[in-house]
C-alpha cells in the first residue's frame, strides 16, 4: 500500500501543478494537509471494526467537499468562503479538493483498494490491471473481468468492514497485540514510489526556487 509519504508526494505535484500564482508555503500546507486527511482514518481503526481504508478513503469524501465548494462559489449569491477569504481561498480549496481525490483516495484504490462509497454502500474495490495492444490479440484490458465464471465456482464472499482489515503500524492486525508486535511503518516499497517521491519533492523544491527569484 502506498506510504502517506508517497501520497504527499503526490499532492506537492498538485499542489505545483495547480496553485499557480496562489503557490507559497501555506498553500501548500493546506494542500498537503487535505492530501493526508484519508491516512487518519488509519487510527479510527483501532476503535472501528474496518474503519481504515472506509471512513475517510471513501470517494464520497472528496466528491462531497466538491460540491459543497461549487455550491457556495458558483450557485449562492454570496460566497461565504469568497467573503472571508477572497478569491486565493477559493483556489486554494479547489486545489485541495483535487489533491484529497488524486493524492489521498485514488492511489489506494489502485492498489490495495478502498470502500469506495462508504458508508452508503459497503464494500471495498480495487482497480488493478493493465490494458495492452497486441498485434495478434488487439486491446488487451484486466480490469474488468468480461469472462464468464465456471459453473462450479462460487460466488467469492464481499470484502467488507465486517471481514477486511488492513495492517499499519498503528494497527499491525485486527485486535489486541503482543508487546512484541513487530510495527512496520513504511516510506517506500518499490522503485516506482521512490520515484514518485523524488519527483514530489523536485517538483516543490523547484516551485520554491522559482518563487524566490
Amino acid at each position: 500500500m502506498p506510504s502517506t509519504v508517497v501520497h504527499l508526494a503526490i499532492g506537492g505535484v498538485v499542489a505545483a501543478a495547480l496553485l499557480g500564482d496562489e503557490f507559497d508555503r501555506r498553500s501548500v500546507v493546506v494542500v498537503l494537509a487535505a492530501t493526508a486527511l484519508p491516512d487518519l482514518d488509519t487510527f479510527a481503526g483501532l476503535y472501528l471494526q474496518g474503519a481504515h481504508r472506509a471512513l475517510l478513503h471513501t470517494l464520497l469524501l472528496p466528491f462531497v467537499a466538491g460540491a459543497l465548494l461549487a455550491y457556495d462559489t458558483r450557485v449562492r449569491n454570496v460566497s461565504w468562503l469568497r467573503d472571508r477569504l477572497g478569491g486565493r481561498g477559493v483556489h486554494v480549496s479547489w486545489v485541495a479538493v483535487a489533491a484529497l481525490l488524486f493524492g489521498g483516495v485514488l492511489p489506494d484504490l489502485m492498489t490495495n483498494g478502498v470502500n469506495v462509497f462508504y458508508p452508503v454502500y459497503d464494500r471495498f474495490l480495487t482497480v488493478d490491471g493493465e490494458l495492452l495492444l497486441s498485434n495478434q490479440r488487439g486491446v488487451v484490458q484486466t480490469f474488468v473481468d468480461l469472462s464468464p465464471p465456471p459453473e462450479s465456482s462460487p460466488d467469492p464472499e464481499p470484502s467488507t468492514t465486517e471481514n477486511t482489515h488492513y495492517w499499519t503500524g498503528v494497527d499491525p492486525s485486527r485486535g489486541d497485540e503482543p508487546e512484541t508486535v513487530e510495527r512496520i511503518f513504511p516510506v517506500v516499497r518499490s522503485g516506482f514510489e521512490t520515484l514518485i517521491v523524488l519527483l514530489g519533492a523536485f517538483t516543490l523544491g523547484t516551485r520554491f526556487r522559482e518563487k524566490r527569484r
